[in-house]
This record gives C-alpha cells, sequence and structure tokens, in this order.
C-alpha cells in the first residue's frame, strides 16, 4: 500500500535563506526607525547610562556626531529628549528660547533637518523639580488644564527652534488640542502633531528615568497615564479624541506588551502609527545577552519585526542606528 503523506507541506517556502526572504510577511526599512536620544545642559563629554548600555545623555556637540552616524545609517528620524541644568516646580527650561532642547534642536535642524526627520518629545517631566508630567495644584495632583499652557509654550518654543513635529506625551485631557491651537496661531500651521494617544503607566520606563533623569519625587503618573489592566476601548477612545484634536499621526507606547493595542489602533485609524520600544525593553534585552542568555542581534531583529507586523508604521528603537545599519 502506497503510504499517505501530506499534500500541504508549508516547510518548502522556509527551506533556504534566499526562499525565506523572498516569501517574507514582515519587512524592516530604516527609514521607519526613530532613534531616540538625550542630551544634557553642562557636560563636558557624553555620559554612559547605566541602566542602559550603549545609549548616553549627550554634549550638544556628541549629539551631532550621533545624529549623523544615524543619519548616514539610513534612519528615517529622531526624538530628542532634553535634561537642564536647572529644574523647577513649572518647568520653565521647557518653553525656554535658550534651554537646552531648543539649542539641540537648532543644531540638529541645521545639520540633518534635510535628510531626516528631527522631533521633540513635548512634556514637562524632563523639566520639573518634581519629575511630574505638569504643573501641580497645592494638593500634589497634576493640573490638566494649567498644564496644557505650560505644553502649548513648549511646543512653539520646539517648532521655532526647528522641530519638524511636535511629540506631546504627557496624557493630559486636549493636549493635542492646546498645542495645535498654538501653534497654528503662531504660523506651524504646517508642523505635525504625533501624539502619545495609547501611553501606558508602565514598569518597562525606569532606564529612561536614569537617562531623563525624571523620577517623580512622590507617587507616581497612574493618574494621568493608562492603566495597563484598563479597557481597550480606552486607548481606542484616547486615539479618537487626538485624532478629532488634529494629530496627524499616532503612538503606543511601550510596544512590545501592548502588541494587541497595536494591532487594534493600527485597524481602526487611516493614519501613520507609531510604536515605543521603550527603555525596559532595551535593557532586558542588553542584560539578558551580557550574561550568554540570549542571541542579542536575534533577539533584536524579533522584537522589531514583532513590532512591525502587529501594526506599526514607525517604531521608535535605541537600536535605530544599529539595526538601520544591518538592514542597508
Amino acid at each position: 500500500m502506497t503510504a499517505q503523506f501530506p499534500a500541504a507541506r508549508p516547510r518548502r517556502l522556509r527551506r533556504t535563506a534566499p526562499m525565506r526572504r523572498m516569501t517574507a510577511g514582515t519587512r524592516l526599512h530604516p527609514a521607519e526607525l526613530v532613534l531616540p536620544m538625550f542630551v544634557k545642559e553642562g557636560l563636558a563629554e557624553p555620559q554612559p547610562i547605566g541602566s542602559m548600555p550603549g545609549v548616553f545623555q549627550h554634549t550638544r556637540d556628541s549629539l551631532r556626531k550621533a545624529a549623523h552616524e544615524a543619519a548616514e545609517a539610513g534612519v528615517g528620524g529622531l526624538i530628542l529628549f532634553g535634561v537642564p541644568a536647572v529644574k523647577d516646580a513649572r518647568g520653565s527650561a521647557a518653553d525656554d528660547p535658550a534651554g537646552i532642547v531648543q539649542q539641540a534642536v537648532a543644531d540638529l535642524a541645521a545639520d540633518v533637518g534635510d535628510t531626516m526627520v528631527v522631533m521633540t518629545d513635548t512634556c514637562l517631566d524632563e523639566f520639573t523639580d518634581h519629575g511630574h508630567c505638569g504643573i501641580l495644584t497645592p494638593a500634589g495632583e497634576v493640573d490638566n488644564d494649567a498644564t496644557l499652557e505650560r505644553y502649548a509654550a513648549a511646543a512653539v518654543a520646539q517648532a521655532r527652534a526647528g522641530s519638524q513635529v511636535i511629540a506631546p506625551s504627557g496624557m493630559m485631557d486636549g493636549q493635542v488640542a492646546a498645542i495645535r491651537a498654538a501653534l497654528d496661531g503662531e504660523g506651524f500651521e504646517q508642523i505635525p502633531i504625533l501624539a502619545y494617544s495609547a501611553k501606558y503607566a508602565s514598569a518597562f520606563y525606569g532606564p529612561f528615568r536614569d537617562a531623563a533623569e525624571c523620577a517623580p519625587q512622590f507617587g507616581d503618573r497612574s493618574a494621568y497615564q493608562q492603566d495597563p489592566a484598563g479597557p481597550i476601548g480606552e486607548a481606542l477612545r484616547e486615539v479618537r479624541l487626538d485624532l478629532a484634536e488634529g494629530a496627524d499621526a499616532v503612538m503606543v507606547k511601550p510596544a512590545l506588551a501592548y502588541l494587541d493595542i497595536l494591532r487594534q489602533v493600527r485597524d481602526l485609524v487611516d493614519v501613520p502609527v507609531a510604536a515605543y520600544q521603550v527603555s525596559g525593553e532595551y535593557a532586558m534585552v542588553e542584560a539578558a545577552a551580557a550574561n550568554g542568555w540570549i542571541d542579542r542581534e536575534r533577539a533584536i531583529t524579533e522584537s522589531l519585526v514583532a513590532i512591525r507586523r502587529a501594526g506599526a508604521d514607525l517604531i521608535l528603537t535605541y537600536w535605530a542606528t544599529e539595526a538601520a545599519r544591518r538592514l542597508t
């Protein structure tokens, strides 16, 4: 009797590297990657961030060098975070024309603004002495509407300095509308807004708070960032609201722990969707690789492919330059 073998053999399309490459359903491109970068006022030389091996708090000069390297690798954009020398309760450095972010943005816009997109994070946590994302009430809560005025001022200052995309991350209600009105009122109607629409109160932000020196001095951010256990509909509602207020693109943050949210957002909207592969995701891979527990390069690529496959058009990742070099 003739043996019965399966007619369908999916392995046929997986046998060789050229076959896998030809039939790949998910592809990465350097232009889809965005590099988060940190610049700190008063540094004489770049400072390594202990919890994020390979990532630095930059001087203005070293920031420019790293940006050139990213541009040469084909990275699509960068997003800038700043650490001022002096912080206060209202985050005054956020909209200071001579503030570190504004100075560094001007550098980057002049250097690489024709070859990659220069973006700025628009929030207050990097600039406040209490570490929260907004102005506090006497009771110690974040005052939503007073904070919107500060976001609007910071966005305009960043646009004047040369930022090509404003990315509000504070999760204040109405932040996109306030920023859009302020930008338009100052003649910056051409500047797009990338809204951190679904941003969760995540444990994966820890290393970032080392890098930006913005750990809250009391409490946490659960009262304004989304609850990881909250209903999925809440994330989609935030996305809809931001689009109604004038957002040009939306973001899900973190990425890997929220791929389900990312997929639903991608299915909902017809604008670009970004996902932020956050500091904790980066640090876990680097730590495991340093201990010999995982294959570092494969883990990096696999994580990026997963984010892209879930629906991200843009991926913010600290591996942007390295990954782009491997892709070209």
